[in-house]
């Protein structure tokens, strides 16, 4: 699957929006209800090393996915590396790079990136995945920025499979 870039303004500093983005368990809050039984892999749920197990819930099928916190850069770069689909075969990354877009405002921009395992995999792709995450994406970033510049989020509602 080709990358894709969204991104959008966040009303808050930097540093905020990093702190909340490297907590795996706030990303439930905005991701959508695409990302079905969220868990969490471990009791702390920050850092580097944190990572969760989710269902994604396309339209044509759904697959099970895992993402780890493989590096944090603060307060510019949080990135994400992962697996999905049968037999965790598709490679994923993901990251968020923060910039200052003006006074005490944070551009977010959120990169997605993945390589299937098998020409099987590929059929996703050609159904429309891409374009499909990409937009659940974009939603999510307007999701994301609502939470934050209304002063609310770290429900931590992802329960915890590890411990």
């Amino acid at each position: 699957m080709r990358p894709f870039s969204v991104s959008t303004v966040v009303d808050v500093p930097r540093e905020r929006v990093f702190e909340y983005l490297s907590d795996i368990a706030n990303h439930t809050e905005f991701a959508g209800n695409h990302l079905q039984d969220f868990r969490l892999e471990r009791e702390n749920s920050s850092g580097v090393g944190a990572a969760a197990r989710y269902r994604i819930a396309f339209p044509l099928g759904r697959a099970w996915a895992e993402s780890v916190i493989a590096e944090l850069d603060p307060p510019h770069l949080i990135r994400l590396e992962g697996q999905m689909g049968r037999l965790g075969r598709i490679k994923t990354e993901a990251a968020y790079r923060l910039t200052q877009a003006g006074h005490d405002m944070t551009r977010v921009e959120y990169t997605f990136a993945a390589r299937p395992g098998s020409p099987a995999d590929r059929i996703k792709d050609l159904l429309g995945f891409r374009l499909w995450l990409r937009a659940k994406s974009r939603t999510g970033l307007q999701r994301l920025a609502r939470i934050l510049e209304e002063g609310r989020g770290s429900t931590h509602a992802a329960t915890v499979a590890a411990g």
